[in-house]
């Protein structure tokens, strides 16, 4: 194939592109970290402060993470926590008080540049 040509977004690195994790819940992506780098559960548990059990039902979507939780798991893997927060469903505080301060314009930007009209279904 002609790469010349080729117009399709290239997915590279997840530190370059992080859209690796784009719609993944939290627990699939823990799971998926520790797949990647080898630690088990029962050996990370204790490096995050929780127990294996907990874990587990992270991974299971079982339960949800606290947002300190969520912190830890970034430092632990050097991930973004801001993406980390929204795949488990928070949102981060800086962004939260941009919508809280200013949300008409926040949400007209928003629907205008992501196209996301009042009237779709």
């Amino acid at each position: 194939m002609d790469t010349t040509t080729d117009t399709r977004p290239t997915r590279v690195d997840k530190k370059v592109n992080p859209a690796y994790n784009l719609g993944m819940k939290f627990g699939k992506i823990l799971r998926m970290l520790r797949g990647k780098t080898g630690v088990g559960i029962k050996t990370l548990a204790p490096e995050l402060g929780v127990s294996y059990s907990y874990l587990s039902k992270l991974e299971n979507d079982e339960v949800g993470p606290s947002e300190q939780l969520v912190s830890r798991v970034a430092h632990y893997f050097d991930e973004d926590r801001d993406q980390l927060l929204l795949s488990a469903g928070k949102i981060p505080d800086d962004i939260l008080n941009i919508l809280r301060d200013n949300p008409e314009e926040a949400i007209n930007f928003l629907r205008k540049r992501f196209g996301t009209p009042r009237d779709r279904p």
